[in-house]
């Protein structure tokens, strides 16, 4: 056991004697070496070619996605194109009723204006009869006239009920003067009345009409003439 220690600490004091000759010892660099094979240059990733997306193929779902897009948007092209052509159909059919009711007012208001003093029409007279035998409703046939003058009687009545085409009933408002002439006529508004030519046959016939003088009268008294026109 003694000679066992005895040559550790032996072997121990050369150890430290070598180290001390030496010096500090120094790292040594440690290659390593790679066999050629391994070493190569990086390879570059070809980029891969996409086919074009404006040329889907048939089978490839965004194609048939396409497809429907594009059927939708034909479909709502059409939808638009039709109610486009639904309301220039309209259009044009109020146009051209706006400019039959033009043209229908231009007609209307070409046409020569009637004077009233070239409308002929039959009349009434009282000559040679007795005052209280005079009325003043004056039938003729189932058209009539009726009057409304205080006091006042007509001497010549225009009986116009056979002029016009239509039918209605027409009052005009008169002022007569104490020799007995009509000098205003103004037929009143009736919406009831279509054909207007039965106004102015009424104007120029209550226009006509003769009454009897009154110096006692009012300087100008207001009355009516009621015409009851029978469509002819």
């Amino acid at each position: 056991m003694g000679t066992l220690i005895f040559h550790i600490l032996l072997f121990s004091a050369f150890l430290l004697a070598e180290v001390e000759m030496k010096g500090t010892v120094q790292e040594e660099e440690l290659l390593i070496e790679f066999p050629e094979e391994l070493i190569s240059e990086p390879e570059v990733l070809e980029e891969e070619e996409l086919p074009d997306q404006g040329e889907p193929m048939p089978n490839d779902p965004s194609s048939q996605l396409s497809e429907t897009q594009s059927n939708r948007t034909n479909i709502a092209s059409k939808q638009i194109l039709e109610s486009e052509d639904f309301f220039d159909d309209e259009y044009t059919n109020e146009v051209e009723a706006a400019r039959q009711l033009s043209q229908n007012v231009r007609n209307q208001l070409s046409k020569e204006t009637v004077k009233l003093e070239d409308i002929e029409m039959p009349v009434e007279t009282t000559e040679g009869m007795e005052r209280d035998s005079i009325k003043n409703v004056i039938y003729t046939g189932e058209s009539n006239i009726t009057y409304y003058l205080e006091d006042r009687y007509h001497l010549s009545l225009p009986i116009p009920v056979y002029l016009a085409q239509g039918g209605g009933k027409v009052v005009v408002d008169i002022v007569v003067d104490r020799q007995g002439r009509v000098v205003e006529a103004e037929p009143q508004k009736n919406s009831s009345v279509r054909d207007e030519q039965i106004f102015l046959y009424a104007k120029a016939a209550a226009s006509r009409t003769i009454f009897n003088a009154d110096p006692q009268a009012p300087e100008l008294q207001r009355g009516t003439i009621h015409y009851l026109f029978i469509a002819q």
